[in-house]
């Protein structure tokens, strides 16, 4: 049995291993060919850089000076940042409130939650659009609210799960102490939630950051995020500057690989405590 177990085992893992290199392999080839010369990544996409292909790190110099790098760059930072603490605090707040206030009006308001989770995007684009323009929403703050509304659905079901696994003797005995509700919340619940809280960003940071529709439909073309000026290096005509491209691709996915990379611990970790039924 132990040596059918270990067979198996191995098999697994060659398995794994090839489905891991199938993930990681297109982003070697990006970064293969950032270092490239324009003319030599359609021709040779799979091969390494050699002395006549090479072109050091010009295709990143230029990358940068044409899409405005770090102009988008602080835009997807402030987004990304604003609308991840935004969707935390409110989400959290209404899947405690969802999940100890139980009435028809709370079951209600949850599958309405829930609902929109399973909405497509291309559903509501149109009308978001008009709305939007309605409402000067096509800067930086104003798609923060729209993402908080896109962010809400998931956001509030696994906040919602998370908080019926809180014991509710540890309410009771804050109420005891004289804490008023949001005390209650921000001194005792929400740092309890912090697992679920740490997942819930993590999976809207990595939505928001390399999110393209919804910036390219709702903001001024002045604030360019970093998947649209990304786009912008793809000229009229079907001309590209692909060294270019591949070069800004590889600063863009950069800081959203390292902080997952950093986080991906807690995600499986705020999951698995959500699906604790209280």
């Amino acid at each position: 049995m132990k040596k059918k177990s270990k067979i198996i085992n191995s098999i697994l893992t060659v398995i794994l291993s090839l489905l891991s290199l199938s993930f990681v392999m297109p982003i070697l080839i990006i970064l293969i060919n950032s270092f490239k010369g324009r003319f030599y990544i359609s021709d040779q996409p799979f091969s390494l850089p050699n002395a006549e292909t090479f072109s050091g790190i010009t295709n990143y110099i230029n990358g940068v000076q044409k899409t405005g790098f770090i102009n988008a760059f602080i835009y997807s930072l402030i987004i990304t940042v604003f609308s991840v603490g935004l969707i935390v605090i409110f989400t959290s707040m209404t899947g405690w409130y969802l999940a100890r206030i139980k009435n028809k009006f709370t079951k209600t308001i949850y599958y309405l939650f829930v609902f929109s989770m399973i909405v497509p995007f291309q559903m509501v684009m149109f009308t978001m659009s008009k709305i939007s323009d309605t409402l000067k929403l096509g800067n930086p703050w104003g798609i923060v609210l729209l993402y908080l509304g896109f962010g809400a659905g998931m956001s509030v079901f696994m906040f919602f799960g998370f908080a019926k696994s809180i014991p509710i003797e540890v309410e009771e005995a804050a109420l005891m102490d004289n804490c008023n509700p949001l005390q209650m919340f921000f001194l005792i619940v929400f740092p309890m939630m912090k697992p679920i809280s740490i997942t819930v960003a993590i999976l809207n940071t990595m939505w928001i950051w390399n999110d393209y529709l919804l910036p390219y439909l709702v903001l001024d073309s002045k604030y360019k995020t970093l998947p649209i000026a990304v786009q912008y290096l793809q000229g009229g005509y079907g001309s590209k500057d692909m060294g270019a491209m591949m070069a800004m691709l590889i600063l863009t996915i950069i800081p959203i690989i390292i902080f997952y990379l950093t986080c991906q611990k807690y995600i499986i970790k705020g999951v698995t405590a959500g699906a604790v039924k209280g």
